[in-house]
């Protein structure tokens, strides 16, 4: 099976925290997006932020082969009976299409975190109970814990907000069988201050948050490289911005270090649920 998922997702995927409406107003406007996205040539679509299979299924039905990931449900606000009901659903209704993501999230941003490791462990367990088959999730991975996790009872990880080197540490973990699909921004801007400046803007939301600091800090990083928004070098280890040539190239480096798939994050100044169309069609004449 996740030999057939890795053809499934392709080398490339799209993003995006706009993808995951659930405003009415604009499945339209989605359900055209994900039709010209999949004719791009992209083999996923990753449901950013919070979200649920629910979020999954017009872009599914708009689309005849893509696969669509959530990136992340979160383990605290779903239970695990009511998630592999969800899944069975969509499973029935579009075999292989559909990629259960999950993740334990923050503490900044689940009142009930405790002992995460613990919970999502026990939250595989209710998915197996349930009926849920292992093939059908992947996990967002970030410690080695969580990667072995991984191994042992999913197709894959996920990773956010991670460098190539922290994706050749995975592939090591996790071994050559699983599906490896990290994020990585995209800032299509040459100028190197403001290519900069726009990845600062992007990390506020995240350098507050320990799980991604203290993966910076086992990979290299110091508590220098933290404030004022991130130094240039975690900067430039994060994000691939430049020309079309460079962006190829940081991309390329994911690949090298033993990613299967990279899921790309377009980072412009426009707000983050908003659908950079013109950028992703620009993006997928890079990686042909």
């Amino acid at each position: 099976m996740t030999t057939a998922l890795k053809e499934s997702v392709g080398r490339y995927g799209i993003w995006s925290v706009g993808l995951r409406s659930e405003d009415p107003d604009r499945r339209g406007e989605l359900a055209e997006t994900a039709a010209e996205l999949e004719e791009l040539g992209y083999g996923a679509l990753w449901l950013g932020g919070n979200t649920s299979a629910a979020n999954a299924a017009p872009l599914i039905e708009a689309t005849s082969r893509l696969t669509v990931g959530t990136s992340i449900q979160s383990i605290w606000e779903h239970e695990a009976d009511t998630t592999a009901a969800s899944f069975a659903e969509l499973e029935a209704a579009h075999p292989g299409r559909f990629l259960l993501g999950l993740g334990v999230s923050h503490a900044k941003r689940a009142e009930q975190y405790r002992r995460p490791y613990s919970a999502l462990v026990s939250y595989l367990d209710g998915l197996d109970a349930a009926g849920m088959p292992a093939d059908g999730r992947v996990l967002a991975a970030l410690g080695p814990k969580s990667l072995e996790l991984t191994r042992d009872r999913s197709a894959g990880a996920i990773p956010y907000l991670v460098t190539a080197e922290h994706t050749a540490h995975a592939r090591e973990l996790l071994g050559d069988g699983p599906l490896l699909a990290p994020e990585l921004g995209v800032i299509p801007e040459t100028d190197p201050t403001r290519a900069r400046a726009l990845a600062r803007e992007f990390l506020a939301l995240y350098l507050p948050l320990p799980n991604y600091t203290n993966n910076f800090l086992r990979h290299g990083f110091t508590e220098n490289d933290l404030p004022n928004g991130g130094s240039d070098r975690l900067i430039d280890a994060l994000f691939a911005w430049g020309d079309e040539a460079a962006i190829r190239a940081r991309i390329d480096t994911y690949f090298d270090a033993g990613a299967d798939h990279v899921a790309l994050q377009v980072v412009t100044d426009s707000p983050r649920d908003a659908l950079p169309r013109k950028a992703w069609r620009d993006l997928s004449s890079v990686l042909k």
